[in-house]
């Protein structure tokens, strides 16, 4: 076992000390249950036909929403490197996705939409304006000299892609996916939560908050973390493989 791996295993160790402390402290699992507690109830959950049915319900919508912006972003920035309208065109649109707080599109697409779907909107809205303005960053920070050079010996753009774009550009979209993925969990359940939807994380932890089941409550929240690492690394691991894959 490394070391790196150790110091993880004691840090987390010492939170679990700390959280253990103020459950004890406060003398009420209620207001914050105890991590044995929480434990059992996740271990409950894992027993339940409805827990799977509200991780893949929730999953699908909120990575349906991650991977539409996230093709889309990279779509739209090489767009609006190409044609200068485009980008000026855009963003008033990119400047209202990052201002505007993320419940108020859900208020309104709560009106306009209804909640089946309100986490993959959500999802999308947050994730776009990251994939956009990281790729678009990648575009403005190319080497002048490589574009010059394909230029001069008149490489096609599939080659252009591959050996001038992608290299250049990959670590600034890998770099805004690792915020992004995070992003997307964290806006998508919060839509979930308000809206509703049947069957979802974000109901089911609506209903514990309700019934003041704090371990259920927390079990949850250790589930969604659970989930969106390993598809966090799984998605990087990906992006990185293919990065190399054209660097090849």
């Amino acid at each position: 076992m490394t070391k790196t791996v150790m110091k993880k295993i004691v840090v987390i160790f010492i939170w679990l000390c700390i959280w253990q402390l103020i459950s004890y402290l406060t003398g009420l699992e209620l207001i914050i249950a105890s991590p044995v507690k929480v434990l059992l109830s996740f271990l409950s959950l894992l027993q339940k036909q409805l827990f799977y049915q509200c991780m893949i319900n929730s999953f699908i919508k909120i990575i349906l929403g991650f991977i539409i912006a996230f093709v889309t972003g990279i779509v739209f920035a090489a767009a609006a490197n190409r044609f200068r309208f485009l980008k000026e065109f855009l963003s008033p649109l990119i400047y209202l996705m990052k201002a505007l707080p993320v419940v108020s599109f859900i208020i309104l697409l709560l009106i306009w939409a209804g909640s089946k779907n309100l986490s993959v909107i959500i999802s999308l809205i947050v994730v776009f304006p990251m994939i956009y303005i990281g790729t678009l960053e990648g575009f403005n920070n190319l080497d002048i000299k490589l574009l010059e050079m394909s230029k001069v010996f008149r490489m096609g753009w599939i080659k252009k892609t591959r050996y001038i774009y992608a290299p250049e550009i990959f670590p600034y979209i890998i770099s805004n996916c690792k915020i992004a993925l995070g992003m997307c969990w964290k806006a998508g359940i919060s839509a979930e939560v308000i809206g509703l939807p049947s069957k979802s994380i974000g109901e089911q932890m609506y209903l514990s908050k309700l019934y003041l089941m704090t371990d259920e409550l927390l079990a949850w929240s250790i589930a969604i973390i659970i989930v969106s690492v390993i598809f966090e690394k799984l998605f990087l691991i990906i992006l990185i493989g293919i990065r190399k894959g054209l660097e090849n």
